[in-house]
């Protein structure tokens, strides 16, 4: 009998993620046909890209800069150096192409760490109820109600610069919405039939969480993810332009913060503040796009508009 229950919820599970590997290529395939989905989708490619490509296109690592790519301070753009020099002399065009990994790289690794402290405590929620979820609601609404801003200055202070303080800093700030949104679903989820017929044939709550609720909220994790880069992308421009980011990594925060010491609004050296205020701007609004149109597509309400 053991083995009959285990084959049925094996075959309810292959159901589960069939339907979700479906409905995330039908998801791709409409995100590409709109024009703010391609557009965005483009954006992030194309900093992707120059992140993998960074000592093709700018040389050596910026803290490793050999002779060549040093100059005489504050120079303008020239063939030898496209975006000019900084207040040292490093090349203002390397620090932006390799400031594209420290966005990147901390966009993902905080909004990955956000996505699944999120949503093991959004599922817990939903799931449990009672207790379990008015504790944890709780603790998410408390989390919410607090001034990110402020709040993630404060972490950031108290811990250190640093790589992984800034990641935990932008994590600990961006997972109650993630867990907000995945607790609405599970309470909507459990109710349904399959969930219930795997409860009845003697499922564990953790096979029913990991087989057939967590598959349903993949796209809606997803795109909730996705706008959380965004967010964590700003941050961290944020921490590093007043100094609490990781100053052992070249950033575009980093680069405004030093354009910002240097006056260079006052002398007209735009090449020194303009581009990496380009780069922060298109490849957060890249994320928003993207997440906009995936929150279109999968909220059919939404979609009626």
């Amino acid at each position: 009998m053991g083995v009959g229950f285990g084959r049925i919820q094996e075959l309810f599970a292959g159901e589960r993620y069939a339907a979700a590997r479906k409905r995330g290529v039908e998801v791709v395939r409409i995100l590409l046909r709109r024009p703010m989905g391609a557009i965005g989708l483009a954006t992030i490619l194309f900093f992707i890209g120059m992140a993998l490509l960074a000592p093709l296109l700018a040389g050596p690592f910026p803290t490793y800069f050999p002779p060549a790519n040093i100059g005489p301070p504050n120079l303008p753009p020239s063939s030898a150096f496209p975006l000019g020099t900084d207040p040292s002399g490093k090349n203002n065009f390397a620090l932006l192409v390799y400031g594209a990994r420290v966005s990147l790289i901390i966009g993902f690794a905080a909004s990955g760490f956000a996505m699944v402290l999120g949503t093991t405590i959004g599922v817990a929620a939903g799931y449990y109820g009672r207790f379990v979820d008015r504790a944890l609601s709780w603790i998410t609404n408390f989390f919410l109600v607090i001034p990110w801003l402020p709040f993630v200055l404060v972490i950031a202070s108290v811990l250190g610069r640093g790589f992984w303080t800034t990641v935990l800093a932008i994590a600990i700030v961006s997972w109650p919405t993630t867990a907000r949104v995945v607790r609405a679903k599970v309470l909507s989820l459990r109710t349904l039939g399959y969930v219930q017929r795997a409860r009845a044939i003697g499922a564990s709550d953790g096979h029913i969480m990991t087989r057939h609720v967590l598959p349903v909220l993949g796209p809606l994790i997803f795109a909730n993810t996705i706008l959380t880069v965004s967010n964590s992308i700003f941050t961290e421009s944020f921490l590093a332009f007043f100094g609490l980011g990781d100053t052992s990594q070249p950033s575009w925060g980093q680069m405004i913060e030093n354009s910002w010491y240097n006056l260079d609004v006052l002398r007209g050296a735009w090449w020194a503040f303009l581009p990496p205020g380009i780069c922060i701007t298109a490849l957060v609004l890249a994320f928003t796009m993207v997440s906009h149109v995936l929150e279109e597509i999968l909220n059919p309400r939404l979609r009626k508009r």
